[in-house]
């Protein structure tokens, strides 16, 4: 159990340092876009490029994970993000994308090493409420990007607050340096990377159709994910909300997440078999999306507030579910490739929602029809999953 325990630890605060390097720039995006004038669509295609990045290093990850262990690919992770931050400081465009595309595959693959680490650590029954444990480390990044993020942009600047979170990751894998010889044991120095480990991975996630169906929920879930983070924040202000109010409405729904994960871990490991819970939480998402899009100026706070917090225990609340699943159906030995390649399919979500998001949003110059129109594949995936 300790052992456990110490492992929970050292994954959730990677992964907390993850979800706020990758969301800063987003929960900022106020103060980014008044500083470097530029339009609130490079929200999305920033988020894109992270995506496309992230997609990349998911795929190929599985070989760097068995022969150096999780624990040091955890900690490249964290640098990864490091250099990340740093760069998006600097505030030109060719930083930008840099910092997109470094910090992108820093954020991607803590999720697979973190799952390779924590099934060698717990049975397979328990493997729901541990993951969904662990993945709470995910609306605790958001929550404080959301609640430091924009006070201390307009402190310090927004360039500064980058580097702070640049600190706060490096910080993190010096740290965890003690926990290498204890987490890495399992590493097989002799594995080498193919290219052909991409096809590899590939193909191991769409033999099965149990991995397929997995496959196609996360590019649903991830990608309205991903649209909520880049544009929620920006899309308050463009209501009323000030960008501080804003901030903190994003940190109170992120909070919302925190108890949902381990609460629907917990069902699926107990009473409701996963499948099934997800299917709910598909249908949940989809709905809470379209109900945001109506926000307008005149509702009341609270009912904004509310509605945020249902689509945050929904559309950022599946990951512990979706992730025990896929490692409960991978081969014992490629568990975190499998993820990885799982995973892959979430950043194609993540690449195409939010740029169809900024396309809808330059098109109509609407924030709620994307709203909308990115819900609609989990409401497919929530059939397909209950047809199951």
């Amino acid at each position: 159990m300790q052992h456990l325990l110490l492992a929970m630890a050292a994954m959730f605060f990677q992964q907390t340092c993850a979800a706020l390097g990758r969301a800063l720039p987003a929960v900022i995006a106020p103060s980014i876009i008044a500083d470097l004038n530029i339009g609130a669509v490079w929200i999305g295609i920033y988020f894109g490029v992270i995506a496309m990045s992230a997609l990349v290093v998911q795929l190929g990850c599985g070989s760097f994970i068995v022969r150096y262990g999780a624990l040091r690919v955890s900690q490249v992770a964290l640098v990864m993000l490091c250099a990340g931050c740093a760069l998006a400081a600097l505030g030109t465009p060719l930083a930008f994308v840099l910092s997109a595309i470094i910090g992108g595959g820093g954020g991607a693959v803590s999720t697979p090493a973190s799952s390779h680490l924590l099934s060698r650590c717990t049975t397979p029954r328990y493997l729901p409420l541990v993951f969904s444990i662990k993945q709470t480390a995910v609306p605790a990044g958001l929550l404080l990007a959301g609640l430091l993020g924009p006070p201390l942009a307009e402190w310090v600047g927004w360039r500064a607050t980058m580097l702070a979170a640049a600190a706060v990751c490096v910080v993190l894998a010096l740290l965890l340096q003690p926990l290498r010889e204890r987490f890495d044991d399992d590493r097989v120095p002799t594995r080498a990377f193919r290219l052909s480990d991409f096809r590899t991975t590939l193909a191991a996630v769409l033999a099965t159709r149990e991995l397929r169906t997995l496959s196609y929920a996360c590019l649903a879930f991830n990608g309205l994910q991903t649209v909520m983070t880049a544009y929620f924040v920006i899309y308050l202000t463009t209501i009323g909300f000030t960008p501080v109010a804003a901030g903190f409405l994003f940190s109170v729904a992120m909070a919302v997440a925190v108890p949902g994960r381990i609460l629907w871990g917990w069902i699926g490991s107990s009473y409701v078999a996963p499948r099934l819970m997800m299917a709910g939480l598909a249908f949940g998402m989809a709905v809470s999306a379209a109900l945001l899009a109506f926000g307008s100026a005149g509702w009341p706070v609270l009912l904004v507030g509310l509605v945020a917090c249902a689509l945050s225990a929904t559309a950022l609340s599946w990951h512990g579910l979706l992730l025990a699943e896929t490692a409960r159906a991978s081969p014992e030995d490629m568990r975190g490739g499998v993820t990885g390649g799982v995973l892959s399919f979430g950043q194609v979500g993540a690449f195409v929602l939010p740029l169809l998001y900024s396309g809808l949003l330059d098109v109509t110059g609407s924030y709620g029809v994307g709203f909308v129109v990115c819900g609609l594949p989990a409401l497919f995936v929530g059939v397909q999953l209950l047809r199951r």
